[in-house]
């Protein structure tokens, strides 16, 4: 049976990708000089106007306006008049203390309290996540969302690089792929929207792209005559980033994980540091579950756990190989809670969660890059 499945990816210059990467480079900012820092950034951007709130409780002290001109620098914003320039631009910092209540629960977790022996903090928050992986590509994540990642990331290395001088930040990809029996066969659909400087020749840029970022990125043997391209197929994309259109951190949960090929909880990972089990438990998930592929336990994962706020062990893990299991699922359930402290300090600790590594997390997915402490094979 063959079937197309979807996947997209942003550049750094995306609205909603611009606040994710200010807000973890927030986070960054306080894990440099206190590791117990608990944050929770949130960052919205409008014309000519960053705001940034949440809830922050550190011994740190961080100039959180200079951040985040600094990462609006970074990624190549400067320029009122076609996006948002970083020397110019309103900033707005609003930010409070963790509420005591939720502190309550992370400090101390209801096992430590009822005498457990269980000398944990308690998850910051309720909720589910998941981690996925599967064998299409060499990095054990899906085809269409890989391929989406490095054409975005492509998009913004020919930009600094100068081989395609015109262009600016702001730009989204899209990929089909077509499946046959459930393997990915061939590309069927690219898509690719990129912000530019004024006065370019639309079939100069369109030829410049499928030139110097399709087919440096998306192998040979997967396009053919019938796959199809569509390059800024609107024409114009002049005015970008916040100027074009609002941002807001965490709105794009589906391109961080894995481009909708597999469930997502529903919570944001940027701007939040390890103890919202938001952001580290689904890390937890993506690790085990591209470990169970590698181990070749199944063709294909997914895990899902499960958490109250103030209580440390999970409610519940699940996990679905879809019938590619080597051995029995719940025989695989077993040896994840025999293997592994599923507790918020012990994923803190198994994963380094207390570095300051998530300004490289933020943009291009948060799965699939090697260098990741949750990418790493180990024996299961």
């Amino acid at each position: 049976m063959r079937k197309l499945f979807t996947s997209e990816s942003v550049t750094e210059g995306h609205p909603d990708k611009l606040c994710d990467y200010i807000s973890d480079s927030v986070l960054d900012a306080y894990l440099m000089q206190d590791k117990n820092s608990r944050v929770a950034c949130e960052t919205v951007a409008g014309k000519g106007e960053i705001y940034i709130t949440g809830e922050i409780t550190s011994t740190a002290q961080v100039d959180i306006e200079e951040i985040a001109r600094q990462a609006i620098k970074e990624v190549g914003y400067g320029d009122k008049d076609l996006d948002i320039d970083y020397k110019t631009c309103k900033v707005t910092v609003n930010v409070s203390k963790q509420s005591p209540d939720i502190a309550l629960g992370v400090d101390k977790s209801l096992e430590d309290k009822d005498g457990e022996n269980v000398e944990s903090e308690g998850a910051g928050d309720q909720g589910i996540m998941f981690g996925y992986a599967c064998n299409e590509t060499e990095e054990l994540m899906p085809l269409p969302i890989s391929l989406a990642h490095k054409l975005a990331r492509r998009l913004a290395e020919v930009r600094k690089q100068n081989i395609i001088n015109y262009l600016r930040p702001d730009g989204k990809v899209q990929v089909t792929v077509e499946y046959e029996d459930d393997k990915p066969v061939r590309v069927d659909t690219i898509v690719i929207s990129t912000q530019h400087e004024k006065d370019v020749d639309m079939e100069v840029l369109k030829a410049d792209i499928k030139e110097n970022v399709i087919n440096q990125v998306v192998p040979s043997e997967l396009l053919d005559e019938n796959t199809k391209y569509f390059i800024n197929p609107t024409g114009r994309f002049v005015i970008g980033g916040p100027l074009g259109d609002s941002g807001l951190t965490g709105r794009k949960i589906i391109v961080d994980t894995y481009g909708g090929y597999a469930r997502h909880g529903g919570g944001a990972f940027s701007g939040k540091d390890a103890t919202k089990v938001d952001r580290s438990a689904a890390y937890m998930a993506r690790f085990i579950a591209k470990n169970i592929v590698a181990n070749k336990l199944a063709e294909k994962c997914e895990i899902q756990f499960s958490y109250a706020i103030g209580v440390a062990k999970p409610v519940s893990v699940y996990v679905n190989t879809y019938g590619t299991n080597t051995i029995p699922e719940d025989e695989i359930v077993d040896r994840i809670c025999e293997k592994f402290d599923l507790t918020p300090r012990g994923i803190i600790n198994y994963l380094e969660l207390q570095k300051p590594i998530y300004r490289f997390t933020s943009n291009y997915g948060h799965f699939g890059k090697e260098e990741l402490a949750w990418e790493k094979v180990i024996s299961m």
